[in-house]
């Protein structure tokens, strides 16, 4: 494992990872914004200490733009007086403990149907099991919801995944992408939600230096993995079809934040801010009762080539 920070004193990890995604929400804002013409709203906000939760945050969002319809991403810093059992279900030994919890979450939904959905999550916790312990922990990741699939944007995705790991170990990215496969996947379909990415939980615990250096490394791999599509895609022309294919295809994202995502339910579970945490859902999306695209269509090849698991790199 590699360092970047070797040795950072236990009182000075927390206010590091703060300034960090601070100063990470801030560059993804700017440059998404850059490429949409439209400012982010920026909504400040602190829990009070007699809310379950006491900390600040800010969820930064960009609604009806040009090239995103919703663009969502939010940092929050929270303190609570015991883990809740979404984030414990690995570490019994630390129920019930006060924690800190903080991260910045992002969900862009774009305006053209030829243009995935991407979501990205770096994050920290630390635990607090007695009055001279911190146990710290990382978690987070990236991954990327095609509408329409495209080889080459899940190939460059991924490959820009992969470099942001190997200095930390050739183990990583296998490791890292079929825990991504594993975890965004709808039970209740029996189907992935994308094509996936990289994702890592409850990771070095014993190392925060390591830990934190691998979240610095996917946090800023983010822009280089999701942009170049961007402008692949974003002037695509598109119809009705597509768009209705693309409202269609959201029900499934609203279905796995809501049912299956951990985070989701971390953040309701723990007294949460509600509005920032429902921050990744679409603006607009649809339902259809037994909806089967048809053999030989791009929708069809969506669903059979894209929507599995599969080595893209």
């Amino acid at each position: 494992m590699m360092s970047a920070e070797p040795g950072l004193p236990p009182l000075q990890r927390v206010p590091a990872v703060r300034r960090y995604l601070l100063d990470l929400q801030q560059r993804i804002c700017t440059a998404i914004a850059a490429i949409d013409g439209s400012p982010f709203l920026d909504d400040a906000w602190r829990k009070e200490p007699s809310e379950p939760l006491q900390g600040d945050g800010l969820t930064r969002i960009l609604e009806q733009g040009k090239v995103f319809e919703r663009a969502g991403c939010g940092f929050s810093h929270v303190r609570g007086k015991a883990l809740p059992p979404s984030a414990t279900q690995n570490r019994a030994e630390l129920a019930g403990a006060p924690f800190e919890a903080l991260g910045v979450s992002l969900v862009f939904h774009p305006r053209n149907p030829y243009v995935p959905t991407v979501h990205m999550n770096v994050r920290m916790l630390a635990a607090f099991p007695g009055t001279d312990k911190q146990v710290c922990w990382f978690g987070g990741g990236m991954d990327l919801t095609p509408y329409y699939g495209f080889d080459d944007d899940a190939v460059h995705f991924h490959a820009t995944c992969k470099a942001a790991l190997e200095p930390f170990g050739a183990d990583l990215y296998p490791r890292f992408k079929q825990w991504c496969d594993e975890y965004f996947f709808l039970k209740h379909r029996q189907e992935q939600r994308g094509v996936g990415g990289i994702f890592f939980d409850d990771f070095s615990a014993s190392d925060f230096d390591a830990g934190f250096a691998l979240q610095r490394a996917v946090g800023d791999a983010f822009l280089q993995a999701y942009l170049p599509i961007v402008e692949r895609r974003g002037a695509m022309p598109f119809g009705e079809r597509e768009r209705e294919f693309q409202l269609y295809r959201r029900g499934r994202y609203v279905e796995f934040n809501l049912v299956w995502d951990r985070g989701t339910h971390f953040g309701l579970q723990s007294g949460g801010r509600t509005e920032s945490i429902l921050l990744s859902m679409p603006p607009l999306v649809r339902w259809s009762y037994q909806e089967q695209p048809r053999p030989g269509t791009a929708e069809h090849d969506l669903l059979h080539r894209f929507l599995v698991r599969r080595d893209w790199v």
